[in-house]
C-alpha cells in the first residue's frame, strides 16, 4: 500500500490516559447521569469481587475530574475500603465538553450485546462454580440439556431452574424436574418457565402433602395446550399454571389439597443445601433409581 493512502491506525484509538486517582478527587452527580442508587451499591458491596472493578470514565475539564460513567464504581470501592482516599483507575479524557460527556453515557449500551442466561450459564461452568456444576449434573442425569435453542430434551429457560435452586433448594428442583419428565414425558414446551415454576410452586406450598403418584396419573393425561389454556384463564403467569395443575390434581380425588394455600404468605425462601458436591450427586443417582424402579422420591426443602 502507498505511503500517501495508509491508514492512521491511531485514529481508532480514544485519546485517553489511565491513572490513578483518589475518589476524594472525583466529582460526579451531573444533571445528565442517574441517581445514584444507595440500595444498589450495598448489594454489590457485599458481594466485592476485585476483579470485576472496571475503570472510571472520567473528563477533566478546567482541573476537575469529572466522573461519566462509574459513579457507582467508586462509592462502591469506598464503602468496601472505607476511605475516600482509595485511589481507583481512571479512564481520564482531556478535550471533551459537557454535551459530549452527556452523548457518551446516554449512547454506552446502544450498541452493547447483552450476555444470554446460557451464555452466563456457560461462563460459570467453564469458571468451575459449584452451583452451575451441580444443576448441570442434575439435568444431564435425566437426559436432558441446558441449551439457547428449543428442541425436544432441551431446557431453555436456565434462569428460572438457577431460580428455583437458588430459593427453594436442591431436592425441590430435582423433583420438580423427575415430575415434569414423569408426567409429559420430556414434551418440548413441559419445560417452559411458567411449566417449571408452577411444579416448583406446588412442591413447595404442598411439601409431600402432594402424591407425585396422583400427579402423574392426573395431570398425565391432560396436554401442554389444555393445561396452558386453563391457567391463562385462571391468572398470568406461573400461579395461573400452579392452580390450573391443582384443578387438574384435586379432580375426583378425595381430600383434595386447597387452593388458598397457593395464595398465603410466602415463607422466607429456604437457604441452599449444605450438600456437599458429592452428597448431591448421590441424590441425583437415588432420583434415577427411583425414577427406573417406579417410586417418587417425594423429599422437598421448604
Amino acid at each position: 500500500m502507498n505511503r500517501e493512502t495508509e491508514i492512521d491506525l491511531n485514529q481508532f484509538v480514544p485519546k485517553v490516559q489511565f491513572e490513578l486517582i483518589p475518589i476524594k478527587n472525583l466529582v460526579s452527580n451531573q444533571d445528565y447521569q442517574r441517581n445514584l442508587s444507595i440500595k444498589h451499591v450495598q448489594k454489590v458491596a457485599s458481594h466485592f469481587d476485585l476483579q470485576q472493578i472496571n475503570p472510571v470514565k472520567v473528563s477533566r475539564r478546567n482541573g476537575i475530574n469529572y466522573v461519566f460513567n462509574g459513579q457507582h464504581t467508586i462509592e462502591i470501592i469506598a464503602l468496601v475500603s472505607g476511605s475516600r482516599e482509595t485511589p481507583v483507575w481512571c479512564m481520564v479524557y482531556d478535550d471533551l465538553v459537557y454535551e459530549e460527556e452527556a452523548d457518551i453515557f446516554a449512547n454506552q449500551l446502544k450498541y452493547t450485546k447483552s450476555l444470554s442466561p446460557y451464555e452466563i450459564f456457560m461462563a460459570n461452568i467453564e469458571a468451575g462454580n459449584d452451583m452451575q456444576l451441580t444443576i448441570k449434573a442434575l439435568i444431564e442425569s435425566y437426559d436432558l440439556v441446558l441449551s439457547a435453542k428449543s428442541a425436544p430434551g432441551n431446557i431453555c429457560a436456565i434462569s428460572t431452574v438457577e431460580d428455583i435452586y437458588l430459593k427453594c433448594g436442591f431436592h425441590v428442583l430435582d423433583r420438580t424436574i423427575r415430575l415434569i419428565v414423569q408426567t409429559w414425558e420430556g414434551e418440548q414446551k413441559s419445560f417452559s418457565a411458567n411449566m417449571l415454576n408452577g411444579v416448583a410452586r406446588l412442591i413447595k406450598c404442598f411439601g409431600d402433602s402432594i402424591k407425585d403418584t396422583i400427579f402423574m396419573e392426573k395431570l398425565g393425561i391432560i396436554s401442554i395446550r389444555e393445561l396452558s389454556r386453563t391457567a391463562k384463564d385462571r391468572h398470568a403467569g406461573s400461579l395461573g399454571y400452579s392452580e390450573a395443575m391443582l384443578i387438574f390434581y384435586n379432580k375426583k380425588n378425595t381430600g383434595g389439597l386447597q387452593m388458598e394455600k397457593l395464595y398465603a404468605k410466602n415463607k422466607k425462601p429456604a437457604p441452599l443445601d449444605d450438600d456437599t458436591p458429592s452428597s448431591n450427586q448421590d441424590s441425583i443417582n437415588n432420583s434415577q433409581m427411583s425414577l427406573f424402579s417406579g417410586t417418587a422420591n417425594e423429599t422437598s426443602e421448604l
